[in-house]
């Protein structure tokens, strides 16, 4: 689609929500519906579609995809109507004779850009919020994950006319000419590095903008943690999609007394999870194309391996690996690594971790794997980070209760369940005035005799 195109795209959308179709509680429970009874209806062909983009297994594909936007659109239905309501607030008693409101409505025209890693569910769960709070939206899947991008372009062409929901595909041609748009907002997932640029356009029309990226997300574990229920979680959390989750532990903090036993149990882990060739693994993803695949290879090289190690160019699979002998100075701890490669460091003193973490750009997510809940509080109360977990990985991303988004350099904005309507909506602050009284204090001419009334008010 060339810019003219979308830049009459962009047009018919504000024409039809300047309507105010989009924005009826029937049109948003309708779309919610809508998009539930589709995904249902073709939920194999979604899985495949998957598989042969990232390698994801049928179980992986529901649970970590479909499953996700399917929780988001029935916990949004829900509890729309409620969401959708005025909210009256105290009023006070300088404003006598009148009421506050404030009515939540939605932006209007709105851009959602998503990623490769989970193409599915972070196009669709930003959009269940978007419909939710009443916009009309136009998605851009990655073009990377071609087959999820084609089924997610021909479920919204079958779904929505385009003046409320359209889909737009291609590479940096058409991320361009969308960015150029004026955009009631915009939500974008995906590189810090890529993130600045969106957020750089955006300011020239003053568009607010939700980033969800990134960063070098550190697991800690301590001597008093549960080391071989750590060990399965953290290579649980490592190796799901072949390490290509933004919320991935990145890189490994273990106390030196429980280190060996924290390795042999994650090894362990490795070899039930995917077998003694984890590279014919069914359960194994693939990385995405050549060019990440050898990106992370080229980070292995010249470091010390525990295990794995291997790779599979023709499948593009890198067997899951563990790095030993890492410092803050090893190239692998210079970028996110969003590969199934774990660095481990080991430590002695907790506060030298958490002053080697802060001193870093704040991440996407922290892990912290601990049996004493004095050190969790403290850990949490010193450590900034987007969202992460006390003895697990990755699963606070599932709960519709629980903001996902970042903070400083991982990102800004957040949304799941009631977040993500609250992230597409804007409320507007109504005072409603009595016409049966009008003090004349306000106003001129103005005597200073009013001022010891106002201080008693």
């Amino acid at each position: 689609m060339d810019a003219e195109h979308i830049k009459q795209l962009v047009v018919a959308q504000r024409t039809h929500f300047a309507t105010g179709t989009p924005s009826t509680l029937e049109a948003r429970k309708a779309a919610l519906t809508g998009l539930e009874m589709w995904i249902t209806m073709h939920e194999a062909e979604i899985r495949d579609a998957l598989a042969e983009d990232l390698g994801k297994s049928g179980f992986e594909a529901y649970a970590t995809e479909i499953y996700v936007v399917l929780s988001e659109i029935r916990h949004a239905r829900a509890h729309l109507k409620r969401w959708t309501r005025p909210r009256r607030v105290p009023t006070p008693i300088v404003h006598f004779l009148a009421s506050s409101k404030i009515y939540p409505d939605p932006f209007g025209v709105v851009l959602i850009m998503s990623p490769w890693n989970y193409p599915f569910q972070l196009t669709l769960a930003p959009l269940v919020a978007a419909l939710a709070a009443g916009n009309c939206a136009v998605v851009k899947p990655s073009a990377y994950s071609p087959a999820t991008s084609h089924i997610i372009a021909r479920m919204i062409g079958e779904l929505f006319e385009p003046k409320r929901v359209a889909v737009v595909e291609g590479g940096r041609t058409e991320n361009q000419a969308l960015l150029d748009e004026p955009w009631d907002k915009i939500c974008f997932t995906g590189s810090v590095d890529v993130g600045r640029l969106v957020m750089e356009t955006a300011a020239k029309h003053l568009t607010p903008v939700i980033l969800e990226l990134g960063g070098k997300s550190p697991c800690l574990v301590d001597e008093t943690a549960d080391i071989k229920l750590a060990a399965r979680r953290i290579a649980w959390g490592k190796f799901l999609n072949s390490g290509q989750t933004c919320v991935a532990p990145d890189y490994l903090y273990v106390h030196a007394s429980v280190k060996d036993q924290l390795v042999a149990g994650i090894k362990d882990s490795i070899r039930k999870f995917y077998g003694d060739e984890p590279l014919g693994s069914e359960s194994f993803s693939h990385m995405v194309n050549e060019k990440h695949f050898d990106r992370v290879c080229g980070l292995m090289q010249g470091e010390s391996v525990i295990c794995g190690g291997g790779s599979d160019r023709a499948t593009l699979r890198i067997e899951p690996t563990l790095l030993d002998d890492i410092t803050w100075d090893s190239p692998i701890m210079r970028e996110e690594i969003f590969g199934p490669v774990l660095p481990v460091m080991t430590y002695t003193d907790i506060e030298e971790v958490v002053e080697e973490i802060s001193a870093r750009p704040r991440p996407l997510a922290t892990y912290i794997f601990t049996g004493r809940k004095a050190r969790e509080r403290a850990l949490l109360g010193c450590l900034q980070f987007g969202g992460g977990c006390v003895n697990d990985t990755i699963v606070h991303l599932a709960t519709n209760h629980l903001p996902f988004g970042g903070v400083g350099q991982s990102g800004m904005g957040a949304y799941h369940g009631k977040t993500g309507f609250d992230t597409f909506t804007h409320y507007k602050s109504v005072l409603k005035k009595s016409n049966l009284l009008d003090v004349a204090l306000r106003y001129p001419p103005y005597k200073d005799s009013g001022i010891a009334l106002l201080r008693h008010l």
